[in-house]
């Protein structure tokens, strides 16, 4: 039976030559798109390898090896020497930041939820795992000086720092503080509070112990404020035109806590200008209360 002739077109016809041309035209596009953005990641990535990195960066997260070669003689270092000095074991060490001023306020604490002895601060330390002392520097006047002896023979309750008590240095008298209660305390936390708090240390030891499985953590609140620009006013900020109208996110400066790996982090920079970023973020709050 003869069969019916059948044709082969070399050629495709020109509905489906226009299909494959749309194609090769998208996948031409998709192939440009991908290779202009791989050059540009590369040539990013090779410009941040250059070194370009910004000399105020604000790390995310520092690791480093605790140094036992102090910075001593320092203005931030608080003059405290670790050599040969065993670190007392606690869950939290509790530094309650004061003054030469705070006299009234120390009674108050004192005769509230602060106690007035040796005995009843280690019978604390025992239910809460927590211990406390009152923070302090030091002043050239020496009426000062001697009333602050006669108050710490009779209460035995301070951590005195060897670095200037004045209010422009507040920042450099938490990082002493830090660095001496690291010296001094072996603790999984070390909370800085201020004198015009009322605190629960039930409460506290309560929390400090629920973050214990957190090696860096940071406990507190954090802030925004205005920058001050009259420099009649006791928060004046001389770096205003540079900051603008308010300040970054920080540390509510009242009370806060951190784990002992953040501490020892801190304690390892030696220098102001390797502080810089801790003083920026934490300790601009103990000057915006």
């Amino acid at each position: 039976m003869p069969s019916s002739p059948k044709s082969f077109n070399a050629w495709p016809s020109s509905s489906s030559s226009s299909i494959y041309s749309r194609r090769s035209t998208v996948l031409i596009l998709c192939s440009l798109i991908g290779v202009a953005g791989f050059m540009f990641g590369f040539i990013a990535i090779s410009k941040q390898g250059l070194g370009s990195n910004c000399k105020y960066a604000e790390p995310r997260s520092v690791s480093v090896v605790w140094d036992r070669i102090g910075s001593k003689g320092s203005e931030d270092s608080g003059g405290v020497s670790d050599e040969g000095q065993k670190r007392h074991k606690v869950m939290g060490f509790v530094g309650i930041q004061t003054g030469f001023a705070s006299t009234g306020r120390r009674r108050s604490l004192r005769q509230t939820w602060f106690p007035s002895d040796h005995q009843g601060l280690q019978k604390l330390e025992e239910a809460t795992g927590l211990a406390f002392k009152f923070v302090i520097g030091r002043t050239s006047d020496q009426s000062k000086m001697a009333e602050l002896r006669k108050e710490v023979a009779q209460y035995d309750d301070f951590l005195l720092l060897d670095i200037e008590e004045k209010y422009s240095k507040l920042p450099y008298k938490t990082i002493a503080f830090f660095k001496a209660a690291y010296a001094l305390y072996d603790s999984e936390f070390y909370v800085k509070a201020d004198d015009d708090i009322y605190l629960r240390p039930d409460r506290l030891s309560l929390l400090l112990a629920k973050e214990r499985p957190h090696s860096q953590t940071y406990l507190g609140c954090m802030k925004k404020g205005p920058v001050f620009t009259d420099p009649k006013l006791k928060w004046y900020e001389p770096l205003s035109s540079i900051l603008g109208k308010e300040y970054f996110l920080h540390a509510y400066g009242p009370i806060y806590a951190l784990s002992a790996d953040v501490v020892a982090s801190l304690v390892a920079l030696r220098n102001n200008r390797q502080v810089c970023a801790f003083i920026k973020y934490l300790c601009l709050s103990s000057v915006l209360k």
